[in-house]
Formats: C-alpha cells, sequence, structure tokens
C-alpha cells in the first residue's frame, strides 16, 4: 500500500441522462430509470441498459434487472480484458510490463466471477452474489493499485480506463438486499459449518492419507511442491486433493490458480515446513505479484505450514501470502514478514490458530475474513516507521469485506519487546474508503497505543470507514483514549458484534464444519 488510492478508480467520460429525471414510484413498473437511480452511477446505468442488445428489452421486476445489469457488466469485462491485452506492446520497461500482467490475470479472475453469477449451474444465494461482485471490483482496483505503487500510472493505465468497476459497484448496489438474519450459529468442533464434514475430519485427524507426498529427501513423489502442484492439475475430478509436505525449508514461489480448486497442503507442522521466498516491490514486483504463495483456487486449505517472506524491510511491501480463494482455510500456519505480509486478498476466509508476524499493514486486503484464536505479533519496523496491524481495502458500501480478529492475541515480537517506547503500534489504518476492521474479545498488549487507530492520510476515510472493538482485554485494551473518529464505535451490542462472527460475516456454518478445523460460530 505505497499510496492512497481513490476508492474507485477508472475515469469515465460523464455521460446525458437519456431519460426523464423523475423517479417512478413503482418499481415494476418497467421505467428502468427507477431502478438506475437505485445505483451510485444511475447515468452509465440509464445509458447501457438503453443501448444493451437489439431488442432494448426493459425488465420489469428486480430479478430481471439484476440479472441484465450482470450481463452488461460481463459483456463491457470481456470487452476491457480484450483492450488490456493489447496493450502488451504499449509497455515502456518492466514495471509497467509487470503492472501489466496483473491486471491481465485479474481481469481474467473478475470475468470468472461475473459468469459465476449468471450461471444457471451454480445454486449461489445473494450472499455468494455479492461476495463475487465484492471481489470483481477488488481486482480492478487492485489493477490500478500496481502501476501507483511501481510509480508507473502516467501511460499505460489512462490507456486502460473504462467504465466496468462503476458497472460493478450499480450491480452491488442492486443486489445489496441481502437480509442476513443474526443468528445463533454453531461451530461444529471449532469450525464454521461451510466446511464439509470430509474437510472437518481431515484437519482433526493425525492420520491423513495424501494423495502425493513432497519431500526434500526424495522420499516422497516430488522434491518440490510446484512439482506436486502440476500433477495435481492433471487430476480428473475436482474433489478435496491432499499434498503432504514434509519437513523442509522449501524456497519456492507458488501459484495455486482458478483451476486448482480444494487443494489441500498438509506440512509437519509451523515450525518444520517453510515455504520461503523474497520478492518485493523494492526488487521491483508489484504487491500482488510479491507473494511467495498466492492461492485464487476455491477451498483450499492449508494445515502445519510458515508462509515467509524474507525481503528486508527496506524493500516494503512483500507478501508471503496471498488469497483470493473463497471458503479457503488456513489451520495451525505460521506468515511471516516485515510490510504487507499478509494479503487477505478477497473472497470469504477463515484463519484458526494461526501466527502472524510483520510491522507495517500486516494483515491488509479485502476478504470477507476472520481470524480467531490467532497470535498477531507486531515486529520492530524501520526507524520512524509506526506498526499498523491492519490496512482493510473495502473500496465500496455495498461490499460485503471486513477483517474480523476474534479471540486472539496482540503481542510484541521478541525483537520489538526491547524497543516498545520507540515505536508506536496500532490496530489498523485506512487503507480505502469504506475500510472496516473490528477486534472482538481479543488480548491486546500494552504495544497497542492509547489512540487505538491511525490516519492513512489527514481526513480521508474518518467518517466512512467501520472501526469497532467489543469487550477486548489486556493493557491495551481501554478505549478511553481512542480516536473520536465518527466512524470508530466501541461497541457494546452483543447483537451488533455478532455481525462479524463465523456465522453471519462469512456464513461460516454453511462451509466451514466441512474443513475439519475448529470453529466457534458466534460471540
Amino acid at each position: 500500500m505505497a499510496t492512497k488510492i481513490g476508492w474507485l478508480f477508472f475515469t469515465f467520460i460523464s455521460l446525458s441522462s437519456f431519460f426523464s429525471p423523475g423517479f417512478s414510484k413503482n418499481p415494476s413498473s418497467g421505467d428502468i430509470n427507477w431502478w438506475c437511480n437505485q445505483t451510485p452511477y444511475p447515468e452509465q446505468c440509464n445509458y447501457f441498459f438503453l443501448n444493451h442488445g437489439t431488442n432494448h428489452f426493459m425488465p420489469k421486476e428486480k430479478a430481471d434487472v439484476k440479472k441484465m445489469a450482470m450481463q452488461i457488466t460481463l459483456e463491457r469485462a470481456l470487452k476491457a480484458k480484450t483492450h488490456t491485452e493489447n496493450l502488451e506492446s504499449k509497455c515502456r520497461n518492466e514495471r509497467e510490463k509487470a503492472a501489466w500482467a496483473d491486471c491481465l490475470k485479474l481481469y481474467e479472475s473478475t470475468i470468472l466471477q461475473l459468469n459465476r453469477t449468471l450461471d444457471s449451474n451454480t445454486k449461489c444465494t445473494d450472499f455468494d452474489v455479492q461476495t463475487w461482485l465484492s471481489t470483481a471490483l477488488t481486482n480492478l482496483e487492485t489493477c490500478r493499485s500496481g502501476f501507483q505503487e511501481l510509480g508507473v500510472s502516467d501511460f499505460v493505465l489512462p490507456l486502460m480506463s473504462n467504465n466496468v468497476s462503476k458497472l460493478i459497484c450499480n450491480t452491488l448496489a442492486l443486489n445489496n438486499n441481502i437480509n442476513v438474519s443474526v443468528e445463533k450459529q454453531t461451530y461444529k468442533d471449532g469450525f464454521p459449518t461451510w466446511v464439509t464434514p470430509g474437510d472437518r475430519k481431515l484437519l482433526q485427524s493425525s492420520l491423513v492419507r495424501p494423495n502425493l507426498i513432497v519431500a526434500q529427501d526424495g522420499s516422497g513423489n516430488y522434491r518440490t511442491i510446484k512439482a506436486a502442484l502440476d500433477a495435481a492439475a492433471k487430476r480428473s475430478g475436482s474433489g478435496r486433493f491432499v499434498i503432504q509436505v514434509k519437513r523442509g525449508n522449501y524456497r519456492e514461489n507458488l501459484e495455486i490458480g482458478n483451476k486448482m480448486k480444494n487443494i489441500m497442503l498438509l506440512g509437519a507442522g509451523m515450525r518444520d515446513t517453510i515455504i520461503t521466498g523474497s520478492r518485493s516491490v523494492g526488487g521491483g514486483s508489484t504487491t500482488f505479484d510479491s507473494a511467495t504463495v498466492a492461492v485464487t483456487g476455491d477451498g483450499f486449505i492449508a494445515q502445519g505450514i510458515t508462509f515467509r517472506n524474507t525481503a528486508a524491510p527496506q524493500n516494503h511491501q512483500a507478501v508471503a501470502l496471498r488469497s483470493g480463494s473463497d471458503l479457503s482455510v488456513f489451520h495451525r500456519c505460521g506468515f511471516e514478514g516485515y510490510q504487507d505480509t499478509l494479503y487477505v486478498h478477497s473472497q470469504r476466509q477463515f484463519y484458526k490458530e494461526c501466527y502472524i508476524y510483520g510491522t507495517v499493514d500486516f494483515i491488509f486486503g479485502n476478504a470477507a475474513v476472520v481470524l480467531q484464536n490467532c497470535m498477531i505479533y507486531a515486529r520492530r519496523p524501520m526507524d520512524k516507521q509506526k506498526n499498523t496491524i491492519t490496512a482493510q481495502g473495502r473500496t465500496d458500501p455495498n461490499q460485503n469485506t471486513g477483517i474480523s480478529i476474534h479471540n486472539s492475541r496482540v503481542m510484541a515480537a521478541s525483537d520489538l519487546r526491547p524497543v516498545l517506547s520507540s515505536f508506536k503500534t496500532y490496530l489498523g489504518r485506512p487503507w480505502k474508503q469504506y475500510s472496516r476492521t473490528v477486534f472482538i474479545q481479543t488480548y491486546l498488549d500494552s504495544l497497542v497505543d492509547p489512540a487505538g487507530w491511525l490516519e492513512w492520510d489527514g481526513n480521508f476515510a474518518l467518517n466512512t470507514l467501520y472501526y469497532g472493538e467489543y469487550k477486548n482485554s489486556g493493557p491495551g485494551s481501554s478505549t478511553s483514549r481512542r480516536v473520536k473518529w465518527r466512524g470508530y464505535h466501541v461497541i457494546t451490542n452483543p447483537t451488533e458484534a455478532s455481525r462479524f462472527t463465523v456465522a453471519n460475516f462469512i456464513a461460516g456454518r454453511s462451509w466451514l464444519p466441512a474443513t475439519n478445523v475448529p470453529f466457534a460460530a458466534g460471540l
């Protein structure tokens, strides 16, 4: 997060309205102007509805309006991807090419997410759709971020300007009628219910039968994790596929892509199985591409592994793990780095009994993520730096995203403890306009500054963010001297706090039980 970027990123030429400015009082009357006025960008909405297809069918019911909005958005995204592909020759240097390559990958992911919302074979809820639309918008914001952080936003980026992000925002607004009840959900064996019984059994069992074994000494099927993943990619079907990674220090950069669903990496323990890399923004990568391990295939599970990025603090952003895997689980894993250690990029994610180390913005991104029973350690930053534990990246108020840290501990790492008085540590700062982060029933040690939270840039986002604390404990938990921002909340109502539990925030009861990872569904 090298620079503050506005919450929307593609410029758009203002279009004149094609309909009368009056509001229709009957949303089923077929007056598309009424529906478009429910969106943040009514002019674009009106324009594309009017010019969509050849028959100019005007939907009357909300379901039809939503479907057509998604179709229009998908069509524009496909055109934007083709245009982006053709811009490769315009890149003037390696940094521009690195940012462009990210954008191409992110457009492909965006199209995948939009297709999912329209696939008649996909049984999905409004909550699923909102998740996938949120991811699509996050992808495009990430595309712009790459050019910004590498300092090459002057030439290629303007050529990519289009209206896809605004159309996604409109579709998010039209779909945002979700009334998720705050229910007393239970965690089966300590895992949210979206984890299937089979996966839950895997995570709880000490006798897992792997499909493949990786061992550096040659005692397994492969000596590298990448070789095992390449083999897994050729498997038939998409059922759970377990790769056991034996003890060792694996110097690999891994990408587990969209087509690699339901992969499980099973290590020998955080101290024994380590995957390490050293890419960084200082070294010429984008933050997005700096990850030692990046995963976007749905249903990913990791257990007993440490993900590490060894780039020195002076190399700035350097990600250990980036996840854009929907319904992913990390159990008893370690994440080690300095700035931007754990990139919870997008989708729904759950972290249980993990250890996370870093300095600046070291848990960041725009997923809907719950971290439960985790140990969060702030390390010694560079001189004159401040530690910020989180930097959440929600750019649209209708995105169902945020960071929820539940029943965890925030502590000083061994290198920070002796110099604690020399460095300030904050719970988070607003990377984007609608940044949303909560700490619930978590132990906050004395390293946490009494103000609790830090500005990003002056008054940016202080009224639109949502930061909350609920029944935390420890010497750093007093809220008497916390910031006075309009977006900051000392939560006293358990009903309000329960919005950010596994049950409600990531619909955990529907998918976590299958993973066998223990979880608490509610407070």
